[in-house]
């Protein structure tokens, strides 16, 4: 066998054996993926078993719903790191699973990331496709990083760019910026929504002082947030005077009733007209105020209809708030009676329902007036006060009229309909009108 041939050979089995390297690798990385999703599918068995246990116990169960999204990154990072421990004893190199293992560490890093965003902003579809987006992301840097690429893709991203007067904006300043806002948005709404849980546990607050303070903290932070990130990325924000005042202008003409409602909210908020809890009238709807919104009141009627009503309108126009700086409320019920009933006693058995009742006030009491004499009858009014319009006035009026006309019926006290008397003169009627 003549040289060239022995190097031949030696080539061709050097080829079998890193082909044979990878194969093997490639088989542990299969395989613990394997295993890693079988003990996946076997914890989350048990978690459901065991958190209908300990319903009660929301740190804990908090606990283990953290641990179902570990799983699977940690046990396929412990197997693959396992395959490698025994393949480097046997003398082979692992360089695929050298990959696999920041990979595993970045998914386990993403999924506790996304999963403690879950415990503060509000779950959703659009969350859920930030975290597939995310860690594609993720894994594709690190795989680049990994095979010694990165810098090389770097390069070929910040190339791509256009000039826009002095400025050069390229791909990769403009992913460094979305990426810069959606990392400091996501740490301005955790912020938020950690004030807003210490305001709503302080007791000394009203409750539109809280909601006040929570939207101002989320307003402030979120556009700090905003400034914060373009400064890191080099924008100079001096230069976004002349677009501030552009988009003030585009603002004041083209969402002018938009800006309107954001303001009218902060003046119902901070001047206390409006807070969560009142009992409303306007424009002839009854409600409750459930929610103070950046646009808009959320009024709860008795029907269960929410209705949405922009904060300009309880600004611009009259609202009655029944329980504004006192709850008490005074409700007035006209009843009439026949000309030949006694008004006394009428009067009399009227305040006598109303004390009976378990919603009207004792102190001012109940009391009854004749107000005129009608066509039909004489007209009497009972005036009652109650301290809870957020129960409703419309029930109270329905339960004394009933009271009353039971009381009325048993003592024989007539509640007249309308009448009129008609009198028929006599007389001829003349030919010539015929």
């Amino acid at each position: 066998m003549d040289f060239e041939s022995l190097i031949t050979t030696t080539q061709h089995y050097l080829g079998l054996i890193a082909t044979t390297q990878v194969a093997i690798q490639l088989s542990i990385i299969i395989l613990s993926l394997l295993l890693a999703r079988l003990l996946h599918y076997r914890w989350v068995h048990y978690l459901d078993l065991t958190i209908k246990e300990t319903r009660e116990h929301r740190l804990r169960r908090i606990t283990l719903r953290g641990t179902q999204r570990l799983v699977f990154p940690f046990a396929t990072l412990l197997l693959v790191m396992t395959g490698r421990a025994i393949l480097e004893q046997f003398g082979g190199a692992a360089p695929l699973l050298d990959i696999v293992v920041p990979l595993m560490l970045s998914l386990a890093a993403i999924r506790l990331t996304f999963y403690s965003l879950r415990m503060v902003l509000r779950p959703g579809p659009a969350l859920k496709a930030w975290e597939s987006v995310v860690s594609t992301l993720v894994w594709v840097v690190v795989a680049l990083h990994l095979l010694g690429l990165l810098p090389g893709v770097l390069d070929a991203l910040d190339g791509i760019a256009i000039t826009v007067g002095t400025t050069r904006v390229s791909l990769l300043s403009t992913m460094k910026l979305l990426l810069s806002i959606g990392l400091f948005l996501i740490l301005a709404l955790w912020l938020s929504k950690l004030i807003e849980r210490v305001v709503s546990r302080a007791g000394n607050l009203s409750p539109g002082m809280r909601v006040g303070l929570t939207k101002f903290s989320k307003f402030f932070l979120l556009t700090l947030a905003m400034l914060i990130a373009l400064n890191s990325v080099g924008i100079d924000l001096t230069a976004l005077t002349v677009f501030g005042g552009a988009l003030g202008v585009g603002l004041g003409f083209g969402l002018q009733r938009i800006a309107s409602n954001f303001i009218s909210g902060f003046i119902l908020i901070f001047d206390r007209s409006i807070r969560p809890g009142d009992t409303i009238t306007i424009g002839g709807s009854f409600g409750w105020v459930q929610e103070l919104r950046a646009r808009y009141v959320v009024i709860r009627d008795r029907d269960g209809v929410e209705t949405l009503i922009p904060n300009e309108n309880l600004i611009t126009t009259e609202v009655i708030n029944w329980s504004h700086s006192d709850p008490d409320v005074r409700i007035k019920l006209p009843v009439s009676i026949g000309y030949d009933d006694d008004p006394e006693q009428a009067m009399a058995t009227m305040i006598e329902a109303a004390l009976e009742h378990p919603r009207v006030l004792k102190d001012p009491p109940p009391v009854s007036r004749l107000i005129s004499f009608g066509d039909s009858g004489i007209e009497l009014q009972l005036r009652i006060w109650i301290n809870d319009p957020q129960n409703g006035v419309g029930n109270v009026r329905s339960d004394l009229n009933l009271e009353i006309w039971r009381r009325f019926k048993t003592q024989q006290i007539t509640i007249p309909y309308p009448q009129r008397d008609l009198h028929i003169r006599s007389g001829h009627v003349s030919a010539s009108s015929e």
